[in-house]
């Protein structure tokens, strides 16, 4: 499974490749952190996956998710976000976006996420 990580921390987007780089059937493609590269790189790497921050510079993570699920929409998207707030996870998921977590209380249940789709994807 192709995975595209769209965060404007090199912190985050830094650990989290380390925890995914350990996953089986996971491939990081790319890292994004703004909405221009995070559309090209979609254009480009065509990622089974992507794990999107809202928060990004640019025209944000909400304009990416809808740019790339009109072009690519079978594309699995999460949103990992500081901000889960009500009206953005309902328009997330209006957009397209499949899973919706809270980067400070949600990580490991996303990391149980990722495991599971990359599963799915080595099992077929």
């Amino acid at each position: 499974m192709n995975v595209l990580l769209v965060d404007d921390s090199e912190i985050l987007r830094n650990h989290l490749m380390t925890i995914l780089a350990e996953m089986e059937n996971v491939t990081i493609v790319g890292e994004s952190i703004d909405t221009e590269s995070a559309i090209r790189d979609i254009k480009k790497k065509r990622p089974d996956l992507m794990i999107l921050d809202i928060r990004i510079p640019g025209e944000g993570g909400i304009h990416v998710l809808k740019t790339a699920k009109e072009k690519y929409p079978d594309m699995r998207v999460i949103i990992y976000t500081d901000y889960p707030y009500p009206q953005y996870q309902t328009k997330c998921i209006e957009l397209g976006a499949d899973y919706f977590f809270d980067k400070s209380t949600e990580t490991e249940k996303m990391i149980d996420k990722i495991r599971q789709l990359a599963w799915e994807t080595g099992a077929r």
